[in-house]
């Protein structure tokens, strides 16, 4: 019983890969412009507008991992810090440290909550840059508009970048949307993509939106390094931008709502707001221990280590078949 996916359970909507499909058969498999086809910028930055946020030019890129790489090269000298919240994505700290810089961890425990004392704890004169993940991976934790303006406030202070990592952005459960770093912050760094909402996790689709200055470096650095993003996938999303998920968003609702019900009573859990994760922690505060025995009992789960400067909590993916989740949960629930 495989808990430990981070991407949907459902496969592309069929109208989008039939796009894709048309597409390729068409002969449309040659290299595109770097920053992308013109139709797909222009659908994204309408897309954007909509939403509220603030920016001056739209790239594609391979991915929103192919995006941040782009930033960090883009952005940080060596020395250079860069905060990040923990929990956090696994991918932050490592593309920091690829490009020279130095992760600083703002302790979002026990309810993973962004607090100014603890933000300018591990402010310096070398920080650069922040980066904001919201929806959250691993914890599911939406920041309230609140939290976001006060990170805006003291980017403006400092003179900081904005990094918004906003993948998950359309899985929000229990408010119409999720307020982001982009629609609060002129210097914001908006990414986002077509890998969670649409399923197209192997199709590398994302983009960077924001100022002029730092989306034309990544353009440049993405000419001399991934060339361009997928043909193909970029004519399909732009008809993915018009497609309506909320069908797929209610049924990781019911999901998510299953899986917390289940474990509250088990474990201290909080409930996510948004995303397709929960991140309990374990009883006696050893993630790493718990994992051992669910796996032993035939359930993989993600130890919180991976995450985390803490090894307390391990991390449930409930983008899984409710009878899988239903299975794997009874399994924690018995350790």
């Amino acid at each position: 019983i495989d808990l430990s996916l981070g991407e949907p359970d459902f496969d592309i909507p069929e109208e989008i890969k039939q796009e894709g499909i048309h597409w390729i058969e068409r002969g449309f498999n040659k290299y595109t412009l770097t920053q992308g086809i013109p139709e797909l910028r222009q659908k994204i930055g309408e897309y954007l507008k909509t939403k509220g946020v603030k920016f001056e030019k739209v790239m594609a890129t391979a991915g929103v991992t192919g995006g941040l790489l782009l930033c960090c090269l883009s952005l940080i000298d060596p020395g250079d810090e860069v905060l990040i919240p923990d929990p956090y994505f696994v991918m932050y700290q490592y593309q920091v440290l690829l490009v020279g810089g130095v992760p600083k961890y703002i302790d979002t425990y026990p309810d993973f909550r962004l607090r100014e004392d603890k933000i300018r704890e591990v402010l310096s004169p070398r920080t650069k840059l922040i980066i904001i993940n919201s929806p959250a991976n691993p914890t599911g934790t939406v920041y309230s508009r609140e939290e976001l303006e006060m990170v805006a406030k003291i980017a403006r202070e400092r003179g900081l970048i904005v990094i918004s990592d906003d993948i998950y952005e359309q899985f929000v459960y229990d408010a119409p949307a999720a307020p982001c770093m982009g629609q609060i912050y002129e210097r914001t760094i908006t990414l986002s993509g077509f890998s969670k909402t649409w399923a197209m996790t192997g199709w590398r689709l994302a983009y960077a939106a924001g100022p002029e200055e730092i989306i034309q470096q990544m353009v440049i650095l993405q000419q001399y390094s991934f060339t361009c993003p997928p043909s193909f996938a970029q004519k399909a999303a732009v008809v993915a931008l018009d497609y309506d998920m909320g069908e797929y968003i209610d049924r990781y609702r019911e999901k998510r709502d299953m899986v917390y019900e289940a474990l509250r009573e088990r474990y201290r859990v909080q409930k996510p707001k948004g995303a397709f994760f929960i991140f309990p922690e374990a009883e006696d505060g050893d993630g790493e221990r718990l994992v051992e025995k669910a796996i032993k009992k035939g359930v993989f789960v993600i130890p919180g280590g991976v995450f985390s400067q803490r090894k307390s909590h391990f991390r449930i993916s409930f983008a899984a078949p409710m009878d899988v989740l239903e299975r794997g949960v009874e399994v924690l629930r018995e350790l």
